[in-house]
């Protein structure tokens, strides 16, 4: 099997993964639309297609983060992609011709999600490990998947490399282990009931307080990042500026919708979703600690998760954990709070790295310490 890969057009992109969309064959990451190659400012984004003779088979979304000064020399990502058939038996064939394109680009190196599952844990499995076991990586996992373990080796052979995953954390720039919420062939009741009992309390609290869901305009994003501000100073971590949000919105369309929780007619928290296709992703959230009584960040949960489900979503993904199981760590609460959902926690093969030039990507490193 002889295969190219090329640049191609925004529209040409567009056009396959719809196809792929429309099929329900696989589930495709909204960090593989061409629109987000908009959103990722430093970035210069390429769209690049896997051709069998005429035929385009594959895409990726490749952004290229160049060296500082030195704009010729960048790091290549494709991140939670390519779009591709990573159930391949020469995935070799798919992946080498990729390495020579971004090389040809420029690149001194390759980073790569591949969207390929190695594991999943139950809700109830996680929870009877806590207190038992520190990492979540280290508990026995209720499902194991082959093909994460062929697209390693795979990838081994190929010359790729991956940093040990060692302790809590998050793994990689996306993260490795995701929570996630299945909804297809499960009734709305069906799904409220797999939550664990505070959270279904809560959601009630924030019904009986008044607490209303809309689904928030453009507008309402100052509002919203008002909001996030305070999350960031409350949770200690550095917020992004407004005009990133506006941008998201701008770029993703109709994939991006913000939901709005307003109490005694106030924001008290606000989340955004983006769905591509059978997949709803939970990708940001924010609340108020005045409000944090009255449960908005439930509430909006559950109308999210309602929302996703009567759109013909089979999965709603909270997104990233961490590996921890240690109550004491300051990663738990977030594991805590998605556990609450009754979903299952899943881990992926993670990301990988090629390098094509080596002087370059020590350079490369060393820089991103210092800074």
């Amino acid at each position: 099997m002889s295969l190219e890969v090329r640049r191609i057009s925004s529209e040409q992109h567009c056009g396959f993964l719809d196809g792929v969309i429309t099929s329900h064959s696989t589930s495709i990451s909204f960090l593989q639309l061409p629109s987000w190659g908009k959103v990722k400012v430093g970035w210069r984004p390429e769209s690049v297609g896997w051709f069998r003779e005429s035929t385009l088979v594959g895409v990726a979304l490749v952004l290229y983060r160049p060296i500082p000064r030195l704009p010729q020399r960048s790091l290549a990502y494709v991140p939670e992609g390519p779009v591709i058939d990573w159930e391949s038996n020469e995935l070799d064939s798919w992946l080498s011709p990729l390495i020579a394109h971004v090389k040809g680009r420029g690149a001194f190196q390759l980073k790569m999600g591949p969207p390929v599952a190695i594991k999943q844990w139950d809700a109830q499995t996680i929870k009877s490990a806590i207190g038992e076991i520190s990492l979540l990586g280290d508990v026995p996992s209720d499902r194991e998947f082959s093909l994460g373990d062929s697209v390693i080796k795979s990838m081994r052979s190929l010359g790729f490399v991956q940093e040990e995953n060692v302790g809590a954390g998050f793994g990689d720039v996306q993260p490795r282990y995701v929570f996630q919420v299945p909804l297809a062939g499960r009734s709305e009741a069906e799904v409220f009931a797999g939550f664990n009992q505070q959270w279904r309390r809560n959601v009630r609290k924030a019904e009986k307080a008044g607490v209303e869901i809309s689904t928030g305009t453009h507008d309402d994003l100052a509002a919203f990042h008002q909001v996030y501000v305070e999350t960031a100073s409350r949770d200690g971590f550095t917020p992004r500026g407004l005009v990133y949000f506006q941008r998201m919105w701008d770029a993703l369309g109709d994939y991006f919708t913000l939901h709005v929780a307003r109490h005694d007619g106030h924001v008290a928290a606000a989340t955004i979703m983006i769905t591509v296709g059978a997949h709803a992703w939970y990708s940001y959230g924010a609340s108020t600690t005045a409000d944090r009584d009255v449960r908005p960040s439930n509430a909006l949960q559950w109308s999210m998760i309602k929302t996703a489900r009567e759109s013909g979503c089979s999965v709603y993904d909270l997104r990233g954990i961490s590996n921890t199981l240690d109550k004491s760590d300051h990663l738990f609460g977030l594991v805590s709070f998605k556990l609450g959902s009754g979903g299952y926690a899943q881990e992926y093969v993670g990301e990988w790295d090629y390098v094509t030039r080596k002087g370059w990507a020590k350079a490369f490193s060393l820089y991103q310490r210092r800074g």
